[in-house]
C-alpha cells in the first residue's frame, strides 16, 4: 500500500523521460498508470479489510458481485493498467533510447511478472517482480539525481 505512494512519484519521472518526444502518450499513460497505482492500493485496503473481518476470498469477490460497475472501476478493470503501463513505458523508453536498452529490458520483465506473482500471490515472484522493477528505478532515480536532468540520461549509442 504504501510502496504505491513512491510508485506515483517514479513512474512521473520515467513518464518525464519522454515527455518531449511523446508528450501525449506521456500525459495519458501517466494518468492511465497512477489509476492503476490506485486500483492497487484499493486491492490492498480489500487484503487488509478481509483480515480483519475475517471475511474469505470467495465470499468478497460473491459480495463484489453485486456492485459489479463499482468493484470493476475501483479493482477489476483497473488493476491491469500499472503493470500494463509499466510494460509499454519501457518499450517507449527503449525505442527512444531514454535509458539504456538492458534497464528498459528490466522495467519489461517486471512488469510482465507483477501480475503473474500477484494474481495467484506466489510470493517469491512477487519479491522478483519487485526487485526487477526496484534495480532500474534506483539506476534511472540515481541517473536523475546525479545529472539533473532528463536529457542526459538519453543513450544515444545504446
Amino acid at each position: 500500500m504504501f510502496s504505491l505512494i513512491f510508485w506515483i512519484s517514479a513512474i512521473h519521472g520515467l513518464f518525464g523521460l519522454i515527455r518531449e518526444k511523446y508528450p501525449v502518450y506521456a500525459y495519458i499513460g501517466f494518468l492511465l498508470a497512477v489509476y492503476g497505482c490506485i486500483s492497487g492500493a484499493s486491492f490492498g485496503l480489500v487484503g487488509v479489510f478481509s483480515e480483519i473481518f475475517n471475511i474469505s476470498h470467495d465470499q468478497y469477490l460473491a459480495d463484489f458481485a453485486n456492485y459489479p460497475i463499482s468493484t470493476g472501476l475501483i479493482l477489476f478493470w483497473s488493476g491491469p493498467l500499472f503493470p500494463l503501463s509499466l510494460l509499454v513505458l519501457g518499450i517507449v523508453l527503449m525505442l527512444n533510447r531514454s535509458v539504456h536498452w538492458f534497464i528498459c529490458l528490466l522495467i519489461c520483465l517486471g512488469a510482465i511478472a507483477f501480475p503473474l506473482s500477484r494474481i495467484p500471490r506466489i510470493p517469491w515472484i512477487a519479491h522478483l517482480a519487485d526487485l526487477l522493477l526496484l534495480i532500474p528505478m534506483i539506476y534511472i532515480g540515481f541517473g536523475l539525481i546525479k545529472t539533473n536532468s532528463y536529457e542526459s540520461l538519453s543513450t544515444p549509442d545504446s
